[in-house]
C-alpha cells in the first residue's frame, strides 16, 4: 500500500506529520517515509517540548550557514539563492528516508517521538513525502 503525504513549510524548521501518517497506517508491517526533495530531511525526533525543535534548526543553521557567510564562500553553487547549497549539504547529513515498524494499527513509536519533514529552504514549499506500508 502506497501514499504520498504533502506539507505545505513557512521556512527552514520542522514539520510534524505524525498525525497525517498515523491515520494513514493500519495492520502490522514496515512503514517506510521517504521525502522527495533534495533540500528537506525526515526526522523521528521529540515531540512534547517545541524548544527541541526550535534548538535542532538553531543548531544547523550554525553548522551550516548560508552561502552569503563568509565561511562559506568555498561554495560554488549559489544560482538557487544563499539557501540552496546549505539545503542539500543538511540533507546529505540528515536522513531522507525512515523505516517504522507497524502493530496493531499503530507505528511503534516511543512515548514522545513524532515524525518531522525538516525544511532547509528559506522559502515555502509544497513537499512531498512518499509512504509504503508493507506487511
Amino acid at each position: 500500500m502506497q501514499t504520498t503525504f504533502t506539507l505545505s513549510t513557512r521556512g527552514q524548521g520542522l514539520y510534524e506529520l505524525t498525525d497525517q501518517v498515523a491515520a494513514w497506517v493500519h495492520g502490522d508491517g514496515l512503514l517506510t517515509l521517504m521525502v522527495r526533495h533534495t533540500s528537506a530531511s525526515l526526522l523521528i525526533q521529540e515531540n512534547a517540548d517545541p524548544q527541541v525543535r526550535d534548538d535542532l534548526g538553531a543548531y544547523f543553521c550554525r553548522l551550516v550557514p548560508p552561502a552569503s557567510d563568509p565561511s562559506m564562500a568555498y561554495l560554488t553553487h549559489t544560482l538557487e539563492g544563499p539557501d540552496d547549497m546549505p539545503a542539500h549539504i543538511k540533507a546529505a547529513l540528515l536522513p531522507v528516508s525512515l523505516s517504522i515498524p507497524v502493530a496493531d494499527g499503530r507505528m511503534r513509536l516511543g512515548t514522545w517521538q513524532g515524525i518531522y519533514l525538516f525544511e532547509h529552504r528559506d522559502a515555502p514549499h509544497r513537499r512531498e513525502v512518499a509512504a509504503h506500508l508493507s506487511g
